[in-house]
């Protein structure tokens, strides 16, 4: 179970939630999963997302897996994995994180989108907590993270 904030290609004309209810309508559970095959253009903006999380946050360990493409934060304060489609990608955080931990990990996820954003064009949203990853509130989102982490902790241990 993790805590995940989405980033999506917005189509010309349409809003991120438009977007959203376009990409889900054509979603299958039952099928396999696409192949990655990423344009030029994509494979390029992965090359200065990993180049600049490497650089401004940190070592990261990269896979290339045949679904997509993912990056893992290495180190305190915590793991934070990047998978990456082409026109998508996802950050996901462990429910593990309470207190001062969930924010630091949290404010780490919160610049990794904003990272991916800046070198994609992709748009982040934080479903957990309804805000756009650009703008957001790493705290709110921490308070969001600390709190289930608790609850799962004491309920499911």
């Amino acid at each position: 179970m993790t805590y995940d904030i989405m980033l999506v290609r917005v189509q010309p004309g349409l809003t991120l939630q438009e977007t959203l209810d376009r990409l889900n309508a054509g979603f299958d559970p039952d099928a396999d999963l696409p192949l990655l095959r990423l344009t030029e253009a994509q494979r390029a903006e992965w090359d200065r997302i990993l180049g600049r999380v490497s650089r401004d946050i940190g070592p990261v360990e990269s896979e290339e897996y045949l679904y997509s493409l993912a990056l893992e934060t290495v180190g305190p304060p915590g793991r934070v994995q990047l998978d990456y489609y082409g026109d998508t990608a996802h950050i996901e955080v462990a429910y593990r994180h309470s207190g001062l931990a969930a924010l630091e990990v949290m404010e780490l996820a919160y610049r990794i989108a904003r990272i991916v954003e800046d070198e994609s064009g992709l748009t982040g949203h934080d479903f957990e907590v309804g805000q756009p990853t650009r703008t957001g509130d790493p705290v709110k989102a921490s308070d969001r993270l600390s709190s289930i982490s608790v609850w799962a902790q004491h309920h499911l241990s």
